[in-house]
């Protein structure tokens, strides 16, 4: 699996953790920054995570921020992406299986490494259980629509 990975400035050692062990487990990665602790506004990373997924350069993204919010809020602007911010297995775990989350988002000042890798594997290796939920997703790709006037 391809998966683009992206974090402001408070995610940065998460992120890096994360890389780390998507890697170990045979995932191609891509990484869009950034890399640094100097001050930077997470939307462009999201934005350039997404804009990955949305041109199917890659299936999947990881988005990370101190709390995770603002980049499950600027990620969730895009058609097409369900970004899922997420803070222990189950809820890692539902995001795929009930709401097909193509990006998940943590918080690393609430979530550790170790958590975060155990989350990241359950989300890369569930399955999304269409049916109910797929007519779920239908709804809110009409939302989206009906909101910017397409």
């Amino acid at each position: 699996m391809i998966i683009a990975f992206g974090s402001d400035h408070g995610g940065v050692e998460l992120k890096s953790a994360l890389i780390k062990f998507a890697r170990k487990s045979g995932h191609t990665v891509i990484d869009c920054g950034t890399s640094g602790t100097e001050s930077v506004d997470y939307a462009d990373y999201a934005g350039a995570v997404t804009k990955l997924i949305t041109d199917q350069q890659a299936d999947r993204g990881v988005l990370v921020c101190k709390t995770g919010i603002g980049m499950s809020i600027a990620a969730n602007k895009v058609r097409g992406i369900r970004a899922a911010l997420v803070y222990n297995i189950e809820v890692a775990s539902l995001s795929r299986k009930h709401n097909n989350a193509n990006v998940i988002c943590f918080g690393a000042s609430y979530t550790d490494p170790a958590s975060a890798g155990k989350m990241l594997d359950i989300w890369l290796n569930t399955e999304f259980e269409g049916g109910r939920h797929q007519r779920r997703i239908d709804k809110q790709d009409k939302l989206w629509e009906m909101n910017r006037g397409f």
